[in-house]
């Protein structure tokens, strides 16, 4: 995790379960900690700039400069080729509950860092009054 998301990340009370039930019989250890440093809120009080489950959002890789768009999903949902990423995976790991503004790094495949800001939320669940998704 980068320590510099610590104390920013937010999480929904329905994520939040969902996502710990992963962490089962000691699996994940990295989405552990984050669940542990997340603060958790009601899905009514979740800012609207929060990447939470399903939201839709554009980042912006600072290291080629190239944007693009994301959902975070549960791993049956992945697509990566549509931009639909695993939040079990290290940049869904990474991104899950960040505001707007804040920048993600994760490992890649081959090693190398990605670095990414989260640029703006273009839908989020919860800001449209979805709070089961």
């Amino acid at each position: 995790m980068n320590p510099s998301n610590f104390g920013e990340r937010k999480l929904t009370e329905l994520d939040f379960t969902r996502l710990k039930k992963f962490t089962a019989a000691g699996a994940m250890p990295q989405l552990e900690e984050i669940l542990n440093e997340a603060d958790v809120v009601p899905s009514s009080a979740i800012p609207p700039d929060v990447v939470t489950m399903y939201a839709r959002f554009v980042i912006r890789d600072l290291r080629v400069h190239r944007s693009q768009i994301l959902v975070v999903c549960y791993p049956a949902d992945a697509e990566p080729g549509k931009g639909h990423i695993s939040v079990l995976s290290p940049a869904g790991m990474s991104l899950i509950g960040l505001p707007a503004g804040a920048i993600g790094r994760w490992a890649r495949p081959g090693g190398d860092e990605s670095v990414a800001q989260i640029e703006k939320i273009l839908f989020q669940p919860e800001a449209a009054g979805d709070y089961v998704t």
